[in-house]
């Protein structure tokens, strides 16, 4: 996809990638000895985490860039996309999952991003956010373990909100399976070292033990579970 004709300068802003969150992910999985899926393509071929039929999965405008290479896609380029870029990942969860539930083996999911420290001019606050939908059985017990700490200022949803319109993987391998699941967002700056996000990760680890020491009721929304 020879790299959207955009500049390093633009590819390495959080305009392509959620800044520090690899090493975030690497760091948290090693702490709990989890297993890690990391997407490696930029959310500016395709968002892996958005439903591809959503209007923002493929973007011309990302803030206040301009991505020209994908401002005219052809139905056929966007479906390409969608088989190379965005299937593989979501199989690739699925299997894991599906393979974990043969094993009758305890999961649950947990998806990692990160945030501007400023956004259309507003300083954002939190140090982090725990977004969950429907289901809140890890959600808020993340909240609790995190405030907890004192020295945090925890979003509850925020800066964002799961919805089915946004969101692809929380919805789909969450709450469809019935999974404990929650989405974590830590703020950038937070993560620009590799201290940093060797922090993060410790807090998130101990965050997240402390809220599966007890396990989980099951969920019920009233819709049949997806197996």
């Amino acid at each position: 996809m020879n790299r959207l004709s955009l500049s390093d300068a633009v590819l390495d802003t959080h305009v392509a990638w959620d800044l520090g969150v690899a090493g975030l992910g690497q760091r948290l999985s090693a702490c709990l000895d989890a297993f890690l899926i990391q997407q490696n393509y930029s959310r500016l071929v395709i968002d892996a985490n958005r439903p591809p039929e959503a209007p923002d999965s493929i973007v011309s405008l990302s803030e206040h860039t301009v991505i020209a290479a994908n401002g005219n896609l052809s139905p056929a380029e966007r479906l390409q996309r969608v088989a190379e870029v965005f299937h593989p990942y979501h199989q690739r969860i699925a299997a894991e999952l599906d393979a974990r539930s043969g094993r009758a083996q305890p999961t649950v999911l947990v998806t990692l991003h990160s945030f501007t420290p400023v956004h259309d001019g507003f300083r954002r606050p939190w140090h982090v956010g725990v977004l969950y939908g429907r289901d809140g059985r890890l959600g808020r017990r993340m909240l609790q373990s995190l405030a907890a700490e004192g020295d945090l200022q925890v979003g509850d949803n925020e800066p964002y909100a799961v919805s089915d319109a946004s969101d692809h993987t929380l919805v789909v391998h969450g709450e469809r399976r019935r999974l404990p699941h929650v989405e974590l967002e830590v703020r950038q700056d937070l993560l620009a070292t590799e201290a940093g996000q060797q922090e993060w990760a410790e807090r998130l680890a101990l965050g997240l033990e402390q809220a599966m020491a007890e396990g989980f009721p099951p969920f019920m929304d009233g819709s049949p579970p997806v197996g």
